[in-house]
């Protein structure tokens, strides 16, 4: 595993981390289908074993049972790892509310201490905030107060473009932002990642395996089980990327490298990046992902056949 800075917060991260949406499990309908607890908490070990120091969660994600898993598995050694948690997504009061007053981020880091086992967090984010916040700076202040008060080492935003991101940095100077970057993606992020790199701001990639279709394993007219946040979304939009993926196969290489570590090889072309967290369930998928860096590099030919094919937008 190789590490890399974690932008000018002078902590130093695994270049892959571990994304524990998944781990959430299903019940609550806003995941990735079901979980078996202790599978999850051996993908969390195989994460360590293979030297993951970073860890992405957030409080919504299984109604605290992410964060209590990571809870139980970090305990103990909890200075040897870095948690990212975040806050907004005001599931205290049902699915779908938004909440991002000070009282609300002061109450929720609380609640999330308490799930992890720990007082301090290290990284605290706000969860997809909408972009009239993002663009207003008192949004910010209770993240800077938490920090000169020791709850939070950092803090950041969790944003759904690079467009927001931007809009960010200029507004509350962040100390580290949140994006999808994967192969999929239009949005190349080039201006985000330069504005960010001159401020000393962290970059963390998030959805390297674009919602799982980069593993290459799902087929056309896939089915998700209930409680899978792919469940109800449209069939062409699930078969077009199932072709995207499969557009992509030159780069598996059997016995050496399959298509979801080439997919997080390629995020980590992109230097400014300083972490990138694929999702993880089971312990086989967490040898895959966090060995990734192992593999052969991508080649000049294969990063032009994957520009190409990117700038044909792969059909989507």
């Amino acid at each position: 595993m190789q590490y890399r800075d974690f932008g000018k917060t002078g902590i130093k991260v695994s270049e892959i981390g571990y994304g524990s949406w998944a781990v959430g499990g299903n019940e609550h309908g806003i995941s990735y289908g079901p979980t078996d607890d202790r599978e999850s908490l051996l993908s969390i070990e195989k994460a360590i074993d293979l030297g993951c120091n970073f860890f992405d969660t957030a409080d919504v994600y299984g109604w605290g049972k992410s964060e209590e898993l990571l809870g139980r598995s970090l305990k103990g050694r909890r200075d040897r790892h870095v948690i990212a948690t975040k806050a907004g997504s005001d599931f205290y009061q049902g699915y779908g509310f938004q909440t991002f007053t000070a009282e609300y981020v002061r109450f929720a880091l609380e609640k999330s201490l308490s799930r992890l086992k720990t007082d301090f967090v290290d990284i605290y984010q706000l969860h997809n905030p909408p972009l009239e916040l993002i663009e207003n700076d008192t949004t910010y202040q209770v993240l800077r107060d938490l920090k000169q008060e020791g709850k939070i080492r950092a803090w950041g935003v969790s944003v759904g473009s690079s467009e927001e991101g931007l809009k960010a940095l200029e507004t509350g100077l962040p100390d580290s932002l949140q994006v999808p970057i994967n192969l999929f993606a239009s949005d190349s992020c080039q201006r985000l990642f330069e504005r960010a790199s001159a401020r000393g701001c962290a970059i963390i990639a998030r959805e390297p395996l674009a919602n799982g279709f980069l593993s290459g394993k799902y087929e056309i007219n896939a089915r998700f089980a209930s409680g899978d946040i792919r469940q109800s979304w449209p069939r062409e939009f699930i078969n077009a990327r199932v072709k995207a993926a499969r557009a992509l196969s030159f780069l598996t290489l059997p016995g050496k490298r399959t298509l979801a570590q080439a997919a997080i090889r390629w995020v980590l072309e992109h230097q400014e990046v300083s972490t990138v967290i694929a999702g993880v369930k089971t312990a086989e998928q967490a040898r895959e992902n966090f060995t990734a860096g192992q593999t052969r590099a991508l080649s000049a030919e294969e990063l032009q056949m994957i520009d190409d094919l990117r700038e044909k937008s792969f059909g989507l």
